[in-house]
């Protein structure tokens, strides 16, 4: 029996190095991935580092239909970012590659290693700007997805042609 899909949402950030090819290579390792079909990007958004220093972010959010388990999706993510040379030298640290995943279709889960939906997407315009592009009628536990970006209007973001 072949496993359902589920809908899945992945925020994208990089702020050293080519940041936006970064991303695109990124999205395009992730959709060559077994069990993952249908990958589509938002817009892409620059925005100042939030709680950190370092260059601008470059930020996007991938939505794409995914048979992968939480878990085994969680180490593919990380996969790509160590293939990218992420390091965690301390929390919010400059990165080459950073991928949270948001939304896995309506679970909750709350693991030592995984909380889903991610707990602080809702505070964010870097994630809410490219999901609303995804998913406009998309709602969270905190709000609709105008409410929300409503709530983050004063944290400087800008569309990327």
């Amino acid at each position: 029996m072949i496993p359902a899909s589920t809908t899945v949402y992945v925020a994208m950030g990089a702020n050293l190095g080519e940041a936006r090819q970064t991303l695109e290579i990124a999205a395009t390792e992730l959709a060559a991935t077994p069990g993952i079909q249908d990958l589509t990007l938002a817009h892409f958004y620059r925005t100042a580092p939030v709680d950190s220093s370092g260059p601008d972010y470059v930020n996007t959010v991938a939505r794409f239909l995914c048979t992968l388990s939480p878990e085994a999706l969680l180490d593919r993510l990380q996969d790509i970012e160590q293939e990218h040379g992420r390091t965690r030298l301390y929390r919010n640290a400059p990165r080459t590659l950073d991928l949270d995943l948001l939304l896995y279709d309506q679970e909750r889960i709350d693991t030592p290693r995984l909380t889903v939906p991610h707990p602080r997407m809702h505070e964010r315009a870097f994630v809410l700007a490219p999901l609303a592009d995804l998913a406009p009628e998309l709602e969270l536990a905190q709000g609709s997805m105008s409410a929300l970006l409503d709530t983050v209007k004063d944290q400087e973001i800008g569309r990327l042609e």
